[in-house]
């Protein structure tokens, strides 16, 4: 075997080495189902990180600012406003936050994404702003800066605080979300009674 190998041309020998490493690059390529499942897991896994505590939504009722500053204080107020149809709201914040990060060369594309998708009349998303700010918006938009959204996002950040938050403190979201952990602390309790209870047991 090794001698027929051997009687080959050197271009019959190039030509399959250089299908090996083809073979071999090809199957270290991750399948697409893999990187998917990847993403699940990593959503699922910030999803669970996402959960909120009991410590944390007492700090909600404080004010909306402790709402807003929380990853998970977002991520609820966003599943109450789904429940309300009025998800662009927070959409539309989330967007002005990430465009204060645009790169100064991609800022005018998009600067005009954002316009297009939730500030524009009759745009897919759009949020409930009044003329004016939706005319100065349009304007700055035109010279893009960083700050261009910054007037319409104050006034979505100021409807979603006087309107919104107050049903979301009294929703039914967040009534389970305090019964889940109610009934969650009560079986730690009984789980550790009980675990008691046996060691004493076994003691005497």
């Amino acid at each position: 075997m090794c001698k027929g190998l051997a009687t080959l041309p050197a271009t019959c020998l190039k030509s399959a080495k250089d299908i090996k490493h083809k073979i071999s690059f090809l199957l270290q390529k991750p399948e697409p189902q893999a990187v998917d499942q990847k993403q699940i897991k990593e959503t699922a896994a910030g999803a669970a990180k996402r959960s909120p505590t009991p410590a944390e939504m007492e700090k909600w009722k404080e004010s909306f600012s402790h709402v807003m500053n929380s990853e998970a204080g977002r991520a609820v107020f966003t599943r109450f406003l789904k429940s309300e149809f009025s998800e662009e709201n927070m959409d539309f914040w989330v967007a002005c936050e990430d465009f204060k990060k645009t790169l100064n060369y991609n800022l005018e594309t998009r600067a005009k994404q954002v316009y297009q998708q939730y500030v524009e009349a009759d745009s897919p998303n759009e949020v409930n702003l009044d003329a004016a700010t939706r005319e100065e918006t349009r304007q700055s938009v035109q010279s893009a800066s960083p700050s261009c959204f910054d007037e319409a996002q104050k006034k979505i950040y100021t409807l979603m605080e006087k309107d919104s938050y107050r049903r979301f403190l009294k929703s039914k979201l967040i009534q389970d979300l305090y019964e889940t952990h109610t009934a969650a602390m009560k079986e730690k309790q009984k789980r550790n009674c009980g675990g008691n209870m046996q060691a004493l047991t076994g003691g005497a």
